[in-house]
């Protein structure tokens, strides 16, 4: 059984993330805990006893909300067709990324599922304040869902990697695990220069990758190498000419993350609009 954290603050991408990890993990036993993290500011009102208008309006607020968070579990359990699929909802109020730490801590969580509106101005990163701080800060796989994302099984992964890491059994195992969702093909891109060798680590890490995806999946992935380009353009290009579904990245290698998901404006990048990323931790 697969302990599933969703955080909800109860908007569209937040609705479609929880919908796409209905879909995708129809088949698999899951327990699902639905979280709504209220503001600590909004905590520290309700219990101020010094103003007591302050006090009945957050407790209102919070009344309210935890009947909208029951409403989306009861939603949520109506159009689940998965017999083997429970809900639970969770409400707490403090920081986000303290609060998801002791729930998956709490539950012992497998993996957290959220959605993101992505960049949504020229200058904007690609994912939201909130996914990247569950991503860089958070040791737990973590599935980022945009909003406007087809719900559908992977099929077509991709996994752009620089070779800099050992793939350790984590990680593999984590992969394995999203290509038996649907049967599906692992797309390994590495973005180069001209001319540019790999130093002797990455070559040995790519080998013990290569001898793995043989042995695991003969005939289910493919290598790719990309010049002259940048990494993000590299992946978008990648992502739309391949028609991909699903993006993998491992935690471990911060940096090659940062240089995709972090640094990049409207104009260069655009596939976290449509395609969800799976980031792996150790």
């Amino acid at each position: 059984m697969k302990n599933i954290l969703v955080p909800t603050d109860f908007s569209a991408n937040a609705e479609s993330a929880l919908h796409y990890g209905l879909h995708v993990l129809s088949d698999e036993p899951c327990n699902f805990y639905i979280l709504h993290v209220a503001s600590l500011l909004a905590s520290a009102e309700v219990t101020n006893p010094i103003n007591e208008t302050i006090i009945k309006v957050k407790s209102k607020s919070a009344s309210k909300t935890k009947e909208q968070l029951t409403k989306t579990l009861e939603q949520t359990k109506k159009e689940s067709i998965h017999k083997n699929h429970h809900f639970y909802a969770l409400y707490d109020s403090g920081f986000i990324i303290e609060t998801i730490k002791k729930y998956i801590e709490a539950y012992s969580i497998d993996l957290i599922i959220m959605g993101t509106k992505g960049a949504s101005g020229l200058m904007e990163k690609v994912v939201g304040s909130t996914a990247g701080d569950v991503l860089t800060k958070v040791k737990c796989n973590t599935l980022v869902v945009p909003q406007e994302v087809e719900f559908k099984k992977p099929h077509e992964i991709a996994f752009p990697t620089d070779f800099n890491i050992y793939y350790a059994h984590n990680i593999l195992n984590a992969i394995y695990k999203v290509m038996a969702l649907n049967d599906g093909q692992l797309r390994i891109m590495h973005v180069g220069k001209d001319g540019m060798q790999l130093n002797q680590e990455q070559i040995g890490n790519k080998s013990f990758l290569i001898d793995y995806l043989n042995e695991s999946f003969e005939h289910r992935h493919s290598f790719h190498l990309l010049t002259n380009k940048s990494i993000q353009a590299a992946i978008q290009c990648f992502v739309e000419s391949r028609d991909i579904d699903m993006i993998i990245m491992v935690a471990k290698n911060l940096n090659f993350i940062q240089q995709i998901l972090f640094d990049s404006t409207v104009e260069k990048i655009s596939f976290h609009t449509k395609v969800p990323f799976y980031v792996i931790h150790e």
